[in-house]
This record gives C-alpha cells, structure tokens and sequence, in this order.
C-alpha cells in the first residue's frame, strides 16, 4: 500500500471514529434527556421563568433541563416522573406556571412562606394533589376553580395570603382531612358545599371576615376547629361544642339557648339506636336513650313500631280520600285546611299543577307578590281561598335564592324622574338604561329589561333572571344592587360607572376627552378577562355569557373594568338580534352553523374586544372599504407581522406604546379569534398571558428606573 493510499486509510478511521463518538455523544445526551417526562420538563421550564429564574435554586436550569436526572433542588421523581415540589421559605417571587396541569403525577406541592403572588393563585394547577401547600405567600383575588377538581386532596394549606372570594366548589373534595383558610381576607357565608367534606378533621378560617353562621360544619367530623376573629353570628351548634379543640373568640354568637329546628327538618341519629319519639330537652333524651330502651322487650318495640306504621297508613287514606273528595267538588283542599306531615309531598305536587295551568296574569301577580319586603310576609298564616298563587312552590324557591333588595317603582320613577329623556344613558341588547339618584345621594342605573323582543322568555320569569344574576359575584362584574318587579315593569338596579362604556371611551372621541394610553388599555383587557374567567372557571356549573362586547364593558373612574349583561344567558335572543349588524362583528364563526354559544364563542368576542382595544376600530364598519369592514378578517393576516402591526395601532396613541408589549398583546388576540374553537386557549390562559406581559414590563421598569416605577405604581397604573 502506498503512503497515500496508507494516509487515506488513517483519515477514514479517524472520521469513522469520530462519527461513532459523535453518535455517542448524541445517544447519550437523548437519554439523559429522557429521564424526565417531556410534560414536566415543559412545566417546570415555565415555572422556573415565572419565578423570575431565581439563583438560589442553583441546579435549576431553562435550557437542556432534566428535573429528575440532574436532581433538581427540591424535585423529588419516581421513573421520569416528578412527584413531589418542596421549596418552601427560599425567598423566591413572581408566581406559579401557568401549565403546572401537565405535571399529573404530582401529589405534592410546597410553596410555602416564599414571596410568590401579587395576583390570583394559576387556574391551572396539578390535578392530582395529595397536599397543596401555598401559605405564606401574597395571593389575592379568587380561589381557583381547578381546586375542586382535585379529587385525591388531603392537606390544602392557603393561610397568610389576601386571597378575597372563596368559591363554591368543596361538593367533590370528600379525602380532604385539613385545610387552612386563615389569615386572608375571606368574606360573605362560609360555602354550603363544605357540608361535603366527610373526611375534614381539621379546620382553620381564623382571622377572616367571613359572616353568617356556621351551621353548615355541624355534621363534619371535625376534632380541630378555629374560627377565631370573624364576622360570625347565630349559635355554636351543640355538636361542635363537643369536640376536642375549638376556638370561637372575636364573633358575635348568641350565648342563649339556640332555636328548635324549623318545621319538617329531623335531626341525625346520634347513635346506633333511634328513639321512636326522642325529646329535646326531657328525660327522654338521647343521653340515656340506651337504658330505657335495654328495659324494653324486643316484642314490645316491634309492636310499637308495627302499631305507629298501622296509624299513619289510615291516616294517610283517608287524607288522600277526603282530598279526591274535594277535587271532585271543584274545591280546592288546600285552602285553609292543614295537612299532615305525610300528606306534604301531595301538597307540593299540587302547588306545581296550580302553576302550570293559571293565567300569565295571575303568574304575573305571583311575581309582584313576591317582592314585597320579607318582614310583612307571613309565610304561615292562611290566605284567601281564592289566592291560588298564595301557595307557590316557585316563589318560595326564587326568594330564598335571592338576597339582593327589591325596590318599588314608584322609587325608581322618583330618581330617575320618571325615565326621563335627561336620564337616559343609553340602549343596549336587552332595553334602556336610565341614570337615577336617591335620596341618600347615591347614583345608580337602572334598566328597563324589554322582554317583547324576546317572545320565548315571558317577563312571568323576571324572578328566575334576577335570582341568575345576584349569585355572581366579582370584582370585574357589574354590581346588581337592586330590583323591582310591579305594574308589570322589570328592572334591575346596577351601580353606576363614571366613565360610561369601553365602546363610547374609544368611539366617541371629541375635544374634551383623552384618548386611552397604552397602559389603560392592557389593564381594562386584563380585568374583562378575569370577568370570563370567573363566569367560565369558577362558576359552577359554567356560566357563557353569550354577549360580550365593548358597549358591555363598563369603567369606573379609574377606568376598573366591569362587564355587564352578565347572567342573562338563558334570555336567547331572536334570529334578528344574533344577526344584527351592531352584533355580527362578535359573533364567532361557528355560531352561523350552528347557532350553539359555548364557552369557546365568549373567548372570540373577547379577542375582538382587544382588537379593538389594539386599532381603535368597530368591529363591522361598513364606512370602511370593503376589505377592512371587518376587524377580524383584515387585522388576523397583520398580527404576526411587526412592521403591519405598528401601521394597525390606533392613532390615538401616537406611537406611545413598547413594541414588545404590542407584539405580545397581538400574540393573545391571535389565539382567541382562531376559527376553531377548539384551538382558543380557556379564559385562564388568557390570563396569565395578560399577566405575564404586565410582570415582564415592570421588571424591566423597576431595572431601568426605580423612581420611575415608583411614581406610576403609587398612582396605580400600568407601565407597560
């Protein structure tokens, strides 16, 4: 062989040689790689940015990450699964990920007494938690909806945050033996679906401002309670009197003997054996229930029984047959006759035939009737036999379910100088909006609901819509205060917003307004989303709200956002409304299919609503040539493309806005206003997109210019 051939020969292997290291360079970098599961690796790559890629967890890396491989500080795997997160008291900031749902093997995370929040707990959580720990922390708003969903919860630990809203949303929680609420700023009554955590031993809400009474944890079986420092009133019920550790200091109980139960209600069994005819407060009581029976044969008791069931079995006939008897006389055996306990059921299912088959005038009067103040209704006495809708089974429902006070029209005539022109504000979807002002001075809004243009919801279910509306309650939500329903008129009474509508602040421009700055127009997006979010995420069941749109968006004097109209899905307009040109440039694409509104619809108006916040245009504009007519269709191909985006802005701004503020806004409208609805992100995701956006730039701001940030924070702005 030749020196060359010799020369070649040498090169081959070394390029040979070093191809197989190559290889397994490559080879061993995929597997190192592959310790972790890819969703964890996503998720905890997000999470590590959102706390602001913090130093002190040194191993941590956002680049080439392998949480389980590289033994992450605080990560503990099972195979390439992440398990547990415990990284509490390091000082860390900034807040959750975003996408902590991809980590599904997850059981447990520990975030306590760290500096994490300044905003809403992350909707999406890791949904199989054992134990949640985010104490310690600054978290405000609402708790999250995803909680609810975590069926496997044993331990939640919330303490020592400002979180505000508790939600109702325990029905499904039934492992979870603790949970501390204390130490944050909860309010109203303590949910009613508390009364399904069947496993709770251990309960703290302590230093709150909850209020009402605490009747829904009698039956829990709870051994540690603190309720200490609320708002509470009523009475301890006697059955947590007797549990191992309780504290009730700084309430406002009754120290006397608590009321019987009300009429119909029984109370649990106390013990394996159920006195026939237990007493209250005699010696017949429960406490020695067990000896008098040991003294009865047990012949003598299944005599008894067999007797009382004999008894109630002829009453009951000849109740039943005495009631055939009336109703074959055209009397109706309801009036002024009281029924045995065994009849009730009857009673019920008569008081809904009477409902069906009345007049839209007499169910009208069913109505005003119950609106008149509950101290001057007397729901025992016996009414007039000829007062069918007396007995209601409805109303009786639709009052308990509403606690918003009911005005009178001829009050609402008085302040609104009998729906005056001077008064009107404005016409909206589902009738006019008038301003009014009472005698305390206070402004309010009241609406004339219009429910002619809606033939198949009649005004006889006025009730229905108003009990709908005062069950949602949120910061970014129109505030009902009120109602009135007489003489035929259906009002609801709303607070009144300063600063009219988001579609007026940016159509109606003239000499004495100011354009809205950059700044306003990210935070009033980023309050219109939390509205969504809470009407999609933590309501129970979903509420769609089916016509969001700038003219719904409401601004108080410090341009807060708060959407209206919400609660009204159930008035389904008719086939004009949906296509009417005022609402067509909302309307998603698959309701010209099929009609449906999902929670995906709500999403695209939304998107459209920050295309307007973006451009300053309408929706549909028929004013403009006939390829910018929609917003949609002209500005989605633009808002990838920087240099188009800078050429979309609206005017008004004269340029004052960072351009990458501007492109990440952009990138949000973008996923909302897909055509597919199954690729729009969930309302939540808008969210923390939003929230995002709004933490980078004060970062940056607080890097560049502390005195800077300093001035705007105070005045409560965005510097985005």
């Amino acid at each position: 062989m030749t020196g060359a051939a010799m020369k070649r020969g040498r090169s081959g292997a070394v390029g040979i040689g070093a191809g197989v290291v190559l290889l397994f360079l490559a080879t061993a970098s995929l597997g190192a790689n592959a310790n972790t599961d890819s969703n964890d690796v996503t998720a905890l790559n997000v999470f590590y940015t959102t706390m602001n890629s913090p130093p002190q967890l040194k191993n941590w890396v956002s680049q080439n990450a392998d949480p389980c491989g590289q033994s992450w500080n605080g990560i503990t795997c099972l195979g390439s699964r992440v398990t547990t997160i415990k990284l509490s008291g390091m000082g860390l900031n900034g807040t959750l990920g975003y996408n902590m749902n991809l980590l599904t093997a997850l059981v447990q995370l520990d975030m306590s007494n760290n500096n994490l929040g300044g905003s809403d707990i992350p909707y999406n959580l890791p949904p199989n938690l054992e134990k949640l720990n985010l104490a310690g922390n600054h978290f405000t708003g609402t708790t999250p909806y995803s909680i609810s969903q975590m069926f496997a919860l044993k331990d939640l630990n919330l303490a020592h945050n400002q979180i505000s809203t508790i939600s109702d949303m325990f029905n499904q929680l039934t492992n979870l033996t603790t949970m501390d609420l204390s130490y944050n700023a909860f309010s109203a009554n303590i949910p009613q679906s508390f009364n399904s955590l069947t496993s709770l031993t251990t309960l703290y809400l302590q230093n709150n401002q909850f209020s009402g009474t605490i009747d829904v944890l009698a039956n829990l079986p709870l051994t540690d309670l603190n309720i200490a420092n609320n708002r509470f009133t009523g009475w301890v019920p006697d059955k947590l009197k007797k549990i191992r550790t309780l504290q009730t200091a700084g309430n406002s109980f009754s120290n006397g003997p608590a009321p019987p139960p009300p009429p119909g209600t029984t109370s649990p069994p106390q013990g394996p054996q159920r006195p026939a005819l237990p007493s209250r407060n005699g010696n017949n009581g429960s406490s020695d229930s067990g000896s008098k029976h040991s003294k009865l044969k047990g012949g003598a008791v299944a005599g008894i029984v067999i007797c009382l069931l004999v008894v109630s079995a002829i009453v009951a006939f000849f109740v039943i047959k005495r009631k055939s008897w009336k109703l074959s006389r055209g009397r109706d055996p309801e009036q002024n006759e009281p029924l045995s306990p065994l009849a009730s059921g009857l009673k019920q299912m008569k008081s809904i035939k009477i409902i069906s088959t009345i007049g839209k005038d007499q169910l009208q009067k069913t109505v005003s009737m119950s609106l008149k103040p509950p101290t001057k209704i007397d729901m025992h006495k016996s009414f007039d036999e000829n007062d069918l809708t007396s007995k209601s089974v409805t109303r009786k429902i639709s009052l308990s379910s509403i606690r918003t006070p009911a005005y009178t029209v001829a009050d609402l005539q008085v302040a609104t100088g009998s729906f005056s022109a001077n008064n009107f504000i404005s016409e909206g979807s589902f009738g006019r909006v008038f301003k009014a002002q009472l005698n305390d001075q206070k402004v309010l809004a009241v609406k004339k609901i219009n429910f002619s243009a809606f033939p198949s919801y009649p005004s006889d279910l006025f009730i229905e819509l108003v009990a709908n509306i005062s069950r949602l309650n949120h910061p970014n939500l129109a505030e009902l205060v009120g109602y009135c329903s007489e003489h035929g008129q259906c009002l609801l009474v709303y607070e009144f917003y300063e600063n009219g509508s988001l579609h007026d602040l940016l159509n109606l421009v003239d000499d004495q307004s100011k354009p809205l700055s950059w700044n306003n127009r990210v935070k009033i997006a980023l309050g219109s989303a939390r509205a969504l979010e809470y009407l999609h995420e933590t309501c129970s069941p979903s509420v769609i709200h089916k016509n969001f749109k700038s003219s719904n968006i409401l601004l108080d004097n410090e341009l807060n956002p708060h959407l209206s109209d919400s609660g009204y899905a159930d008035l389904i307009p008719n086939q004009e409304f949906q296509e009417s040109e005022e609402n067509s440039g909302y309307r998603a694409p698959e309701l010209t299919m099929s009609g449906q509104y999902s929670l995906k619809s709500d999403v695209y108006s939304f998107g459209v609503v920050m295309l307007e916040l973006l451009t300053g245009r309408k929706p549909f504009d028929r004013s403009r040539p006939r390829s910018e007519q929609s917003l949609v269709r002209w500005a989605t191909p633009q808002l990838h493309d920087i240099d188009a985006l800078d050429q979309m802005v609206d005017p008004a701004l004269q340029g004052l806005y960072p351009s990458k503020s501007l492109s990440r806004f952009a990138d949000a409208i973008a996923l909302c206003v897909q055509a597919e609805p199954e690729f729009r992100p969930p309302m939540s995701e808008v969210v923390q997109s939003l929230v995002r956006l709004v933490q980078r730039a004060n970062i940056t701001r607080m890097s560049s210019s502390e005195n800077y940030s300093r001035r705007h924070s105070e005045s409560g702005d965005y510097v985005l």
